[in-house]
């Protein structure tokens, strides 16, 4: 991961100067090339604007194993009484958006959770998606046209084939799909309501009826929750309990954020390179970071850098700077959720450069700090007091990180909604910061790309 970080570090990487190719773009690209049949309903003048969404699911390593996507819940909640035609056409426009923003590439190893309705299984649409990585869940609708269960059984085999994989929704709530359940590779329960007495009944129906299904928590919002889940031998874990803070007041930093951030002091404080490396040299394990990473390939540097003292020339004070910050967040990486808050910090952070796209460069390293230390307390798991107090921020960047206003905290917030599932605080938030929420939507989804390729 620090080898892409560090060619962020040195300049590569960083966004174009030219504009951005907005949401909007896409969708009239999309539409020119693979226009929405014309039996779906026109939709266009109802007002409605469609934005894509996601949010992370941990597996039992508490790494990311995959995203649920969807639309924001503004669409969701306005489409939730509509009819069976409705659903499909924002079905169509959820998966190709997927496509446009080819989520092959953009997901690795990990995984895609889509929930369709159960009559958009057969739809033509599915077959651009990377089917290895995507896991289709079906819904029941009220209304008519729901496929018969042998129809819906062929279409679940043909997926399979395919390579899709099968989700169906708790069987003790949703009962419709229960007879597709030695198919389905995944059970997906909700958190309001999962006790022991519920999660042995599907562990039973694991063991008897879905031998490979493995069981997905939604909704999970704590820590305990998410342990509770985890005894109860669920294998994947979504919720708001991956950022969430908790009391933190008794721990301390560890002894290598302790040193770094004595080298921060020191080197916001003015102290001349000998000093600084000498207090490098104390700890070896960081000298040699500091060495690999300036030798990386990524910087196709003519000759290898062998002593601190150059390394540290090279580097510059500021880039040095960003560097130890980025060191800081690493450290905590394999504790509870270290990783997935970290790659959610990365998201904000280039999303917030992306959209300063024009600026100067100083300015937009700014604004990826930001985002990053947005979440320096999960990552690092101690109280914010305690994970900034070595960081020697400037003072706008510690008010925007506090969240006590400032001219970054908008821009912060803006990338804060383009993670939440729920309400239209996005449009509300891109309005502030004076862009469109198309184009927050875009950038968000560049720069979950960025942060996923960089982790890989």
């Amino acid at each position: 991961m620090f080898k892409a970080l560090l060619a962020w570090l040195f300049g590569r990487g960083k966004p174009s100067a030219a504009p951005l190719r907005t949401a909007t773009d896409g969708f009239d690209k999309l539409n020119r090339d693979a226009p929405l049949r014309a039996t779906t309903p026109d939709l266009s003048a109802d007002g409605i604007v469609t934005f894509l969404c996601r949010e992370a699911v941990l597996g039992r390593n508490q790494r990311i194993a995959g995203y649920q996507f969807m639309l924001q819940e503004g669409t969701r909640a306005r489409i939730r009484h509509s009819n069976r035609r409705v659903h499909h056409v924002y079905a169509e426009v959820l998966v190709r958006n997927l496509i446009n923003a080819d989520i092959g590439e953009l997901l690795g190893h990990r995984i895609a959770f889509i929930d369709v309705p159960d009559s958009f299984l057969t739809a033509p649409c599915l077959a651009h998606l990377p089917a290895a990585n995507v896991v289709l869940i079906p819904t029941a609708l009220p209304d008519a046209g729901a496929p018969d269960f042998d129809s819906l059984r062929r279409t679940v085999e043909d997926l399979r084939k395919r390579g899709f994989r099968l989700g169906l929704h708790d069987p003790n709530v949703v009962t419709e799909f229960n007879g597709l359940l030695p198919w389905a590779d995944f059970i997906i329960a909700h958190a309001q309501g999962l006790d022991a007495r519920r999660g042995l009944q599907l562990s039973n129906i694991a063991l008897e009826v879905a031998p490979n299904a493995r069981l997905l928590v939604r909704e999970l919002p704590s820590i305990e929750e998410f342990r509770f889940s985890f005894k109860l031998g669920a294998s994947l874990f979504q919720g708001p309990f991956i950022t969430r803070r908790e009391d933190w007041t008794e721990r301390e930093l560890g002894p290598s954020t302790l040193r770094i951030g004595t080298l921060i002091a020191r080197l916001r404080a003015d102290a001349d390179t000998h000093e600084l490396a000498e207090l490098l040299k104390q700890d070896a394990a960081l000298s040699l970071r500091l060495l690999r990473y300036i030798n990386s390939a990524a910087n196709a540097l003519p000759q290898s850098v062998s002593s601190i003292e150059n390394a540290l020339a090279l580097l510059g004070r500021e880039k040095l700077y960003r560097w130890l910050i980025l060191l800081v967040c690493s450290t905590a990486t394999e504790s509870e959720r270290g990783g997935a808050a970290l790659e959610t910090a990365l998201v904000r952070g280039r999303m917030m450069e992306l959209l300063a796209a024009t600026h100067p460069s100083a300015e937009r390293d700014t604004l990826f700090l930001v985002g990053l230390l947005s979440l320096i307390d999960v990552i690092l798991q101690v109280p914010l007091d305690k994970a900034l107090a070595p960081l020697a921020l400037s003072a706008d960047i510690d008010a925007a990180v506090r969240g006590k206003g400032g001219p970054l905290h908008d821009l912060l917030q803006l990338a804060i909604a383009c993670e939440r599932t729920q309400g239209d605080g996005l449009a509300e938030a891109a309005e502030r910061c004076g862009i469109s929420p198309e184009q927050a939507t875009e950038c968000h989804m560049q720069a979950l790309s960025w942060a996923m390729q960089i982790q890989d």
